[in-house]
């Protein structure tokens, strides 16, 4: 393979790093999202209230908070993705665990099932597998 047939590959991106991109900006607004929704709605105190109503220590609620900030931000940058991706697994086993475990499994039930957090956990793993994928700040540093 010759440098200028190198270049174009790296120029055009495959379908395998085009879904990476799409799960990992996905993942990253809905992280954002979720963490948004602990602060302008929930509020923090409020989150730490609730962590504490489940048994979990309410400065928990803190770093949960900036762990799904911070991590859908790098995703959806694609900083350090695979690592994100893997950090964040334990949030979401967490949320399933803790939060809807005594729900049962579906999410419709009433407080929601563990089934929406199995499914992110997996999609987390998946992400971690495929990597940065296309239009990632990860990719720039990488050339």
């Amino acid at each position: 393979m010759t440098f200028a047939t190198a270049s174009a590959s790296r120029a055009q991106a495959s379908q395998a790093d085009l879904a990476a991109f799409l799960l990992r900006v996905a993942m990253g607004v809905l992280f954002v999202l979720h963490a948004w929704m602990k602060i302008a709605v929930f509020t923090p105190s409020g989150t730490a209230a609730y962590f504490a109503s489940i048994g979990l220590p309410g400065v928990l609620a803190y770093l949960t908070i900036a762990a799904e900030l911070l991590g859908g931000l790098a995703l959806i940058a694609g900083v350090a993705t695979r690592w994100v991706a893997l950090a964040l697994v334990p949030v979401m086993v967490g949320a399933g665990w803790f939060g809807h475990a005594s729900a049962g499994f579906f999410f419709s039930n009433a407080g929601g099932g563990w089934e929406y957090p199995a499914f992110w956990t997996v999609a987390l793993v998946v992400q971690a597998l495929l990597g940065d994928g296309a239009y990632a700040v990860g990719n720039r540093a990488a050339r």
